[in-house]
C-alpha cells in the first residue's frame, strides 16, 4: 500500500509480524489461494465504486502471490546470478498470469524480460515464450536461466532477444506476428528498485546492484525521465498488438511510488497508455505482495522499503509497508484484418469494457490452478 492508508497492513513493529517469525526456514506454506476477509479486500480499495471514473466498470480480483517469499519461489528455477537484477518480477505474479490466461501449447511474450521470470514460469506451465531484453548482461541471465528449466527436464520453446523493445518489429520473427495469448510484463519503476545490501565494519550498511545498467544510457527506458517513460511504453504496447492473437491479453504489473514525498499514480498512468495504445483494459487486480494470514497481511518488506517506511515516520509521515502491486489486463480486437495482423477496431467504450466471455479471476475455468477472489 504506497499511499499507507490499509490498517490491515503490518508494518514493522507490528506484534502480528510474528507470524512471519514463525515460519519455518523453508518457508514452505502451501503456494494456493487462501481466502481474504473482506475487512481487508475493502481496504485494498476504499474508494471503489465511486471515484474512480472510467474505471468503475472493470472487474477487480485480489491474487494471493505472496504465501511463500521470493526466495522460496525462485529457487531451483533461478541462477544465482538472477539476485543481482534491481527489479524482478514475483515468480508467483507471473505463474498466476500465465494459468489464468493461456493454456498448454499457447505463447507467452514478454518484451521486457529481465531475468526472464516470464519465460521460466511459462515454459514450467507447459506454454512457449518469448522475450526481449535490452541489456546484454540479463540476456545472458535469462538464457541461463530457460537452460535451467531444460536441465531440469523441462523441453521448451523459449527464445530471448537481444534489442529496445520499442523496435518491436525489426527484433522478432515474422512467425510470431499474431501468434501471442499473453504479454506478461512490467515497466520500470524509476528510482523504486529492490536491490542488495552489505554491512561492513565501520561502513554501515552499503546498496548496490539497485540500478538498472549504465545510468548516463539514454536508450534504457529507467534512464529516460518519467513522461518519457511513459511515451516509450505505449508505443511498446501499440507494437505488441500486432503480435497477439485476436483477443490476446496483456498482463501488467506495476506499482505507484513515491518522489520527494508525492506519490506518483504510475498504474492509472499505464492504464492511460493502454488506451492511448488501442488496447481495451478488461480488469485492474492486485497482486498481493504480502502473506495473506487469518485476519492479516504479514508484510514482506525489503530493507529499503522497511528503512524507507521508518525514516518517513519519524519525519511525521505516516505510511505503511508496500503490500501489493497493481495488475492492469487490457486484451486486443477480437478481430483482425485481412493479413495484415493489425487491429481495426477501436477501442470499446467504457460502458463494454468488461469481457463478458472471460470472468474475473479465472478466465480459463481451470480448476486446477489457484482462483482468484473477486473484491
Amino acid at each position: 500500500m504506497a499511499d499507507g492508508h490499509s490498517p490491515h497492513t503490518l508494518n514493522d513493529d507490528s506484534p502480528a509480524t510474528t507470524h512471519e517469525a514463525a515460519e519455518t526456514s523453508g518457508d514452505t506454506v502451501p503456494d494456493t489461494t487462501q481466502r481474504i476477509p473482506q475487512t481487508v479486500i475493502d481496504d485494498l480499495d476504499p474508494c471503489a465504486g465511486s471515484a474512480h471514473g472510467e474505471e468503475e466498470n472493470l472487474p477487480v480480483s485480489v491474487w494471493t502471490t505472496a504465501q511463500t517469499s521470493p526466495a522460496a519461489q525462485r529457487k531451483n528455477r533461478y541462477t544465482p546470478e538472477s539476485t543481482a537484477h534491481p527489479a524482478k518480477m514475483l515468480p508467483a505474479v507471473a505463474a498466476h498470469a500465465i494459468a489464468h490466461y493461456t493454456e498448454p501449447g499457447d505463447l507467452v511474450l514478454d518484451p521486457m524480460c529481465g531475468i526472464g521470470t516470464t519465460l521460466v514460469e511459462a515454459v514450467h506451465a507447459g506454454r512457449r515464450a518469448v522475450g526481449i531484453e535490452y541489456e546484454p548482461h540479463w540476456v545472458d541471465v535469462a538464457r541461463a536461466n530457460l537452460d535451467l528449466a531444460r536441465e531440469a527436464g523441462v523441453d521448451h520453446d523459449a527464445r530471448v532477444f537481444h534489442g529496445d523493445a520499442r523496435q518491436l518489429a525489426s527484433l522478432l520473427p515474422a512467425e510470431y506476428v499474431g501468434q501471442a495469448a499473453l504479454v506478461v510484463t512490467s515497466p520500470p519503476y524509476g528510482p523504486s528498485t529492490h536491490g542488495q545490501v552489505s554491512v561492513t565494519p565501520g561502513g554501515g550498511v552499503q546498496k548496490y546492484h539497485h540500478l538498472y545498467g549504465n545510468t548516463l544510457d539514454r536508450g534504457n527506458l529507467a534512464n529516460i525521465g518519467h513522461h518519457r517513460l511513459l511515451a516509450g511504453f505505449t508505443r511498446i504496447l501499440a507494437g505488441l498488438a500486432g503480435y497477439l492473437r485476436p483477443g490476446g491479453h496483456i498482463a501488467i504489473t506495476i506499482r505507484p511510488w513515491r518522489e520527494h514525498a508525492e506519490l506518483i499514480d504510475l498504474p492509472s498512468q499505464i492504464l492511460a497508455c493502454g488506451r492511448q495504445a488501442g488496447l481495451v483494459p478488461v480488469e485492474r487486480c492486485v497482486a498481493l505482495l504480502a502473506r495473506a494470514a487469518e485476519h492479516d497481511l504479514v508484510a514482506r518488506g525489503s530493507f529499503f522499503q522497511r528503512d524507507f517506511i521508518r525514516k518517513q515516520r519519524e519525519a511525521g509521515l505516516p505510511l505503511h509497508l508496500i503490500a501489493h502491486e497493481d495488475v492492469l489486463v487490457f486484451r486486443t480486437s477480437q478481430r483482425r484484418s485481412a493479413g495484415s495482423g493489425i487491429s481495426t477496431e477501436l477501442p470499446e467504450s467504457r460502458s463494454s469494457v468488461s469481457d463478458p466471455t472471460r470472468p474475473a479471476g479465472n478466465p480459463t475455468g481451470d480448476s486446477n490452478v489457484s482462483q482468484s477472489w473477486a473484491a
